[in-house]
């Protein structure tokens, strides 16, 4: 039989249980601890594990450590993204069970007491807006968001990337991240703890990196951008993202044509947002001519 006949045959066996098949339908729309998945199963956790484990051994979902969870989801990677989603797309809507297991898992992420997300003010709804248009004329692609805090850029890009990942090391940013997406029915994003300077990912990894608020305060902004830089694809850009003000603008405008141009990357101007009293400061670079991929 052809290789893809066999990998079916494995999915499909995988699946052969209905307790298994609810485990996977729940974590398409977003990733869960076991201890989440036992208690929205209503089954001893010795028993969801060894479930959990027969849909890992399939490819069907993936297991990674965040702190002292650990998690499951579905793989983001493009590989076989397509193999999934015919199997996916199997899966009848009309079963009510699908919902009602969501909506356990919602109502238990809403008993942990996650704090409520800031409200959006007209700079921040501005900012949003200037990113939106970033994705009209290049698609994201698979998308990285360092600093990604309590998920917002994420929320507001993920569903036009065709991956996305949010990296930060705030363990409570990324529940409440969590908490959002899977609220917001964004299921193709995954939070990673993870430090700027030394990320867990491959060179060449992703079409855009979003450097969301970080380089303020870094003691390194430098190697930062520098690792950013190594997770490019060819033809992939850098986001710059930055509180200001209308004192500080022009210096911090100042201090990113420097770093770009150390980097070998070249900078497009950086956009004030709101042109008048700026709070946000928005700059997209891409590697300069001749620049080799990172091997």
């Amino acid at each position: 039989m052809h290789d893809s006949t066999e990998k079916l045959i494995v999915h499909l066996k995988a699946l052969a249980d209905p307790v298994r098949l609810r485990l996977l339908a729940l974590c398409v729309r977003g990733e869960a601890t076991v201890s989440e998945l036992t208690r929205v199963m209503g089954q001893s956790q010795p028993r969801i594990s060894q479930h959990l484990k027969q849909l890992c051994s399939a490819d069907l979902l993936e297991r990674f450590r965040d702190g002292h969870f650990v998690y499951y989801r579905v793989p983001l990677d493009s590989q076989h993204a397509a193999e999934r989603r015919r199997l996916f797309a199997l899966f009848p809507v009309e079963e009510t069970q699908f919902e009602t297991d969501f909506e356990r898992l919602c109502k238990l992420r809403a008993e942990q007491g996650l704090p409520i997300p800031e409200q959006e003010d007209d700079a921040v709804r501005r900012l949003h807006g200037a990113l939106i248009e970033l994705t009209v004329s290049t698609p994201l692609g698979d998308l990285l968001d360092i600093g990604s805090g309590q998920g917002k850029i994420l929320k507001l890009l993920g569903s036009r990337a065709q991956r996305a990942v949010g990296v930060d090391i705030d363990a409570d940013a990324r529940q409440i991240a969590r908490a959002e997406l899977l609220l917001a029915g964004i299921e193709n994003c995954s939070l990673r703890n993870g430090d700027m300077y030394d990320l867990p990912f491959a060179n060449g990894e992703f079409d855009t990196v979003v450097l969301d608020d970080v380089l303020g305060e870094a003691k390194r902004p430098m190697a930062a951008i520098g690792e950013a830089s190594r997770l490019l694809k060819p033809g992939g850009r850098l986001v710059f993202l930055g509180r200001t003000n209308s004192g500080n603008a022009g210096k911090l405008g100042d201090q990113l044509t420097v770093w770009c141009r150390t980097a070998n990357l070249r900078l497009a101007p950086p956009r004030k947002i709101p042109s008048k009293d700026p709070h946000w400061m928005l700059a997209v670079a891409t590697p300069a001519a001749g620049k080799e991929a990172a091997a």
